[in-house]
């Protein structure tokens, strides 16, 4: 077994699989990849999203509502602004690797070299 394969016994069962397909479902809109991306530094308000994502005020409710049903952001209002936070640690951590493989102009990035394990 390399250090790349799961354990054995560790297969990913059918709730678990749905699960995830479900989560990757929601990221493959370009619009919601960018809300988590934009989310990931803080919490923000809905019209600054709206604005640096470049749709409109009831479009981007309409995402936001659908990544917070499913638990991927959750919503804090305050006076007549909603804010949003994405509270999954490890969809954070999905969405800054995915951002890391791939190279602005959509290719793939390189990836780093491999440590020497002698050094």
């Amino acid at each position: 077994m390399t250090t790349s394969d799961p354990p054995e016994g560790s297969s990913p069962t059918a709730p678990q699989l749905a699960a995830a397909a479900n989560t990757f479902a929601l990221l493959a809109s370009p619009a919601r990849l960018h809300l988590v991306r934009l989310m990931s530094g803080g919490r923000s308000d809905v019209g600054e999203l709206a604005a640096r994502v470049g749709l409109s005020l009831p479009t981007t409710s309409q995402h936001l509502s659908k990544l917070r049903l499913a638990g991927i952001v959750s919503a804090r209002r305050a006076g007549r602004h909603s804010y949003y936070t994405v509270d999954d640690p490890h969809v954070l951590s999905l969405v800054e690797q995915i951002f890391e493989h791939i190279a602005p102009d959509g290719s793939l990035a390189p990836d780093p070299p491999l440590k020497d394990p002698r050094a």
